[in-house]
């Protein structure tokens, strides 16, 4: 009996680096040979197949050292393996969304400023005793002090071929004017979002198409098609419609939302301004 098990852990050991072959990425599929190998190892003992198992391990891993791989389908992976127009198309995208993020964050502090202008109106603009006056306790850079300085600039300037308009079709003319040019700073850098919001899906399909384009090119020199050659370049490629996506849809929502503020800001301006335009004609300029 020890004579028999002492010839079946001999053979056993015999077999073992077929079976170590046979369970190797390179041998994904069965060989004549795999069969006694998983046989043997069934009855080999738990101790003996477990220091067979850590030194495999150990030969696998280059004597128990592990050595990490970098991801070959990532982003870096996208920018490495690109081309020139791929790149630029990147770096386009790149500049679109940070256009973008700089517009929505710089409107909204200058939405919110305006918001602050007008409550100072209500508490220090009407209760003063003339329009000039008025203007003065506001802020230098308030809309409401611009249009009120306005007013009274137009009061002053109604001389020469400007006396041939009545006063009270040339105040509302200049108040006016002074609104739009509110209105005009108000909607500046929307454009842009519109823009982005339009285009960048487009300019991420540009890059999409490229990117296949090139990667089936090289494919197609280097003579090998399969799955792994063809999935990783097309893949890549792919990010770019994603990140054209990435780029647009927050624009898009920046801009409506911008829109909205914007109109709501600009109602109170107006309101001001239709007040103010009554205050001064009213008076017959005298108020001013």
């Amino acid at each position: 009996m020890r004579t028999s098990a002492f010839f079946i852990r001999a053979a056993a050991i015999a077999l073992l680096p077929l079976a170590l072959l046979a369970q190797s990425p390179a041998h994904a599929q069965a060989t004549p040979a795999s069969a006694p190998a998983a046989v043997a190892s069934d009855v080999m003992t738990p101790p003996a197949a477990a220091a067979a198992q850590a030194s495999s391990q150990k030969a696998g891993n280059g004597g128990g050292s592990v050595t990490s791989t970098d991801n070959p389908y990532g982003l870096e992976a996208l920018w490495k393996g690109s081309d020139n127009i791929a790149r630029a198309v990147l770096v386009i995208l790149a500049i679109m969304s940070a256009g973008s993020w700089y517009i929505l964050i710089t409107k909204l502090l200058e939405q919110s400023k305006m918001n602050r202008h007008a409550r100072t109106v209500d508490l220090k603009f009407w209760g003063q005793p003339t329009v000039s006056a008025a203007a003065n306790a506001l802020e230098k850079a308030s809309a409401y002090r611009f249009i009120a300085e306005a007013g009274v600039a137009a009061t002053n300037d109604h001389g020469g071929l400007k006396g041939h308009i009545p006063m009270a079709d040339w105040i509302p003319m200049s108040i006016t004017a002074a609104v739009d040019r509110v209105h005009a700073n108000t909607q500046a850098g929307l454009a842009f979002l519109a823009t982005v919001g339009s285009t960048s899906p487009f300019v991420g399909l540009f890059g999409t198409v490229w990117g296949i384009y090139h990667a089936l090119t090289a494919i197609g020199i280097s003579g090998q098609a399969s799955i792994d050659k063809v999935a990783g370049p097309v893949g890549e490629a792919l990010i770019m419609t994603a990140l054209g996506l990435a780029v647009a849809i927050p624009a898009v929502f920046a801009y409506n939302w911008l829109a909205r503020r914007n109109k709501a800001v600009m109602d109170e301006v107006r309101e001001f301004a239709d007040e103010l335009n009554a205050v001064i004609v009213g008076s017959a300029g005298k108020a001013a």
